[in-house]
């Protein structure tokens, strides 16, 4: 369809006729992302709300069944990168997010740390730098006073805010130790999310290894400004919330299960503010990674 047909069409969104406007609808959803920019167009040129509304709703449906799609690919066990996967979902909210920015802000914390490892430190003084470069020089922190909004679950607006949940101070702490080849990983503990330090390394402190048969040396806790502790304080933690301790709150988990998390927070975020359709799409969206 050559662009003066596909103006002819939009042109038609008009149509009083419910089923007119359903099957022209139809027609401009399938044709995908290439048709947004003659849309968007039409509707800076147009001044009547029915037909903004009509352009906005069939804007909207193409950007979301492109982010499901892309996040069905990106489920692919080769395929989920951590920070990829938090950029799909910042896309719900932000559909022109600029991905290139997003990952020089990474770049940066990455650098400032890189700058100051050395081969010879421990692992917890390892944490210690990373600690140093995102809560003092970065100036992170959790998002106390707003817990719940739906914000603290984007990465653009964590970065740009310096405010977060914990899942997604976790995210970002990991997408950087990681890129900086440090073992730490996150841990899916109920009602709060925490990150560990596995044993590539062995040079911490004998009281912090745990005497279990696990793989990890210690836990972080980003929310508290990375925070150091070991698995007594997950027991505790556990005991206080009276949940049986299952392996898999002390263990490592996939990236595509913090992603899942991600999503379901922004379900819960969504519905506590009242928006239900926004909630019904977001829940569309873990369908699409298997839930």
């Amino acid at each position: 369809m050559n662009k003066q047909e596909l103006s002819a069409l939009i042109s038609l969104l008009d149509d009083p006729d419910e089923s007119v406007y359903q099957e022209i609808s139809s027609k401009l959803l399938s044709m995908g992302p290439m048709v947004i920019p003659e849309l968007e167009a039409a509707w800076e040129h147009c001044f009547d709300t029915l037909i903004q509304n009509r352009i906005e709703n069939i804007i909207h449906k193409i950007q979301f069944d492109l982010i499901s799609n892309e996040l069905k690919k990106w489920s692919a066990p080769d395929n989920q990168n951590l920070l990829d996967g938090a950029l799909l979902v910042a896309r719900y909210q932000y559909p022109d997010i600029d991905f290139d920015k997003v990952k020089k802000q990474i770049n940066q914390i990455k650098q400032d740390i890189w700058l100051e490892l050395n081969d010879e430190l421990t692992a917890l003084e390892k944490v210690k730098i990373i600690n140093h470069i995102l809560f003092d020089v970065h100036n992170f922190s959790g998002n106390t006073t707003n817990y719940h909004a739906p914000q603290n679950s984007y990465i653009n607006n964590v970065l740009e805010s310096k405010k977060g949940n914990p899942l997604l101070l976790s995210i970002i702490y990991t997408i950087v130790a990681q890129i900086l080849e440090i073992p730490i990983y996150g841990v899916n503990l109920p009602e709060h999310f925490i990150l560990c330090y596995t044993n590539a390394d062995h040079d911490v402190l004998p009281e912090m290894i745990d005497d279990s048969n696990s793989n990890v040396l210690f836990y972080i806790n980003p929310f508290s400004k990375g925070a150091v502790f070991s698995r007594k304080e997950i027991d505790a933690f556990l005991r206080q919330l009276k949940l049986e301790p299952l392996a898999s709150f002390y263990e490592p988990c996939s990236n595509l299960e913090i992603i899942k998390r991600l999503l379901r927070n922004l379900v819960s975020s969504y519905e506590k503010l009242g928006y239900p359709d926004k909630s019904e799409e977001l829940k569309a969206l873990l369908g699409s990674l298997g839930e």
